[in-house]
């Protein structure tokens, strides 16, 4: 097929190229650059495996991927002269419309690779700004993810290929829109920003509205967490009873959703079922998506949830503790208590059980968010981390304030109680944060 980069001064922000052609099951081609003195903690075959996974998460339809050994990336291109002119042959042979290419890529290595390889080139970065352009579905998210892709276009500007956002209803990221003036370019780039700054900042402020009247209600929060595809949406589903979007897919859930339940110890707490993190993710969402994770950073209690049957899923866990980390969130940072949960014990066979059961010990709670197993036991542990740090508070209430007496049976432990003709003394096991609560009903 022919391929054609556009040249500056081709097409305007928002154009649309119908020569181009590329459409949802485009063939791409997934290559992932590792340099030979790479000491990454993932084997290339498992990154490998997730680039191509990523790449499936926007419909595209991969039809070849390989790991490509470099002694040093080429300043101009990236690869070398062979392995461009080997992968150019690949790519003609197949057909390919797109490469992604699994790292980073500056403008200049884009364009010259796009002119050599004949095929739209995007890397890492904008692979997933592509997909969290297609899955933000709430105001918020929207907001984020365009902020996110103009900080990232602004470098990129001569580019044409938002007939993607026609055909897959995304933002149409894979190259973002061209435009005919540079000066014009970041004039326009730099206004929106600034507006979507503004509204972002309008709408943050009526979360945080929302989050303060949160805190008012006397239900404690509860945040899953974890990787991308680890299972915490099925395991929210499971939790709840609820429907939330549960697929083998990256990135399946971009908006926090929120659901109350049940625990054995307590009335109502709600659960947050956030976006899940991943490895190099491009600094622009880290910042954009900052007060999607204010869920997390407001919540009594941090569920990490892992994929324990992944090759990857000590990895994984390093990943999300250095997100938390930046949020300070991590162990020792903060003093909310986060669990950790072995989720798909399901696909492990039996050595492989017993030895992820015996690593669990008494610090991980083992699961299987799809059929159920040790989920009883989550819950339970899941209660027992709410009372964490529990005191005995002696609390005196008029008798006919049955609101608050009935309150505190069903969010604390109440160790003794007494009454007299007109009011009740009650002595209740209560976090610091349920005392605050329980102070906010007067």
């Amino acid at each position: 097929m022919g391929f054609h980069p556009p040249e500056a001064g081709e097409l305007t922000i928002g154009g649309f190229d119908e020569a181009l052609g590329i459409r949802t099951g485009a063939r791409a081609m997934v290559i992932l650059p590792q340099l030979g003195n790479s000491q990454a903690m993932r084997s290339p075959e498992a990154k490998l495996a997730e680039a191509v996974g990523l790449t499936r998460a926007i419909a595209l339809n991969v039809v070849h991927s390989e790991v490509v050994k470099l002694r040093s990336a080429q300043v101009s291109r990236l690869l070398g002269t062979g392995q461009i002119e080997r992968l150019a042959g690949m790519a003609a042979a197949m057909d390919v419309e797109v490469v992604v290419i699994d790292g980073p890529v500056t403008p200049v290595q884009q364009r010259n690779l796009e002119k050599m390889l004949k095929a739209k080139v995007i890397d890492r970065t904008g692979l997933i700004l592509e997909i969290f352009g297609e899955r933000a579905s709430t105001a918020e998210g929207t907001l984020q993810v365009e902020l996110a892709h103009l900080q990232y276009q602004a470098s990129r500007l001569v580019r044409s290929w938002t007939h993607l956002e026609r055909q897959r209803g995304g933002f149409g990221f894979l190259g973002g829109p061209g435009e005919s003036q540079i000066e014009t370019d970041r004039r326009l780039i730099r206004d929106r920003i600034a507006r979507l700054r503004k509204e972002l900042e309008e709408v943050r402020r009526t979360r945080r509205l929302h989050r303060r009247n949160r805190q008012k209600a006397p239900w404690p929060v509860v945040a899953l967490v974890g990787y991308t595809n680890a299972g915490k949406s099925t395991l929210f589903n499971r939790l709840t009873g609820a429907e939330v979007r549960a697929e083998d897919l990256l990135f399946a859930t971009l908006d926090p959703t929120m659901r109350a339940i049940r625990l054995p110890g307590h009335d109502k707490v709600v659960l947050s079922d956030t976006v899940g993190f991943v490895s190099d993710l491009p600094t622009q969402l880290v910042a954009a998506f900052r007060a999607t994770l204010e869920e997390v950073l407001e919540a009594d209690l941090i569920v990490h949830v892992r994929d324990i049957s992944h090759p990857d899923s000590d990895a994984q866990a390093q990943d999300v503790i250095d997100v938390l980390t930046s949020l300070g969130l991590a162990p020792g940072q903060r003093e909310t208590p986060m669990l950790t949960v072995f989720n798909k014990i399901d696909a492990l066979d039996a050595e492989q059980r017993e030895l992820v059961l015996a690593e669990a010990g008494n610090d991980a709670i083992p699961v299987s968010a799809l059929t159920g197993e040790g989920i009883d036991r989550l819950q339970a542990a899941m209660d027992l981390a709410l009372r964490a740090g529990a005191r005995v508070h002696r609390i005196m209430l008029p008798l006919h304030d049955g609101r608050r007496i009935a309150w505190l049976h069903s969010h604390g432990e109440v160790v003794g109680q007494a009454s007299d003709d007109a009011s009740m003394t009650i002595d209740v096991r209560l976090s610091d944060k349920d005392k605050a609560r329980f102070d906010a009903l007067a």
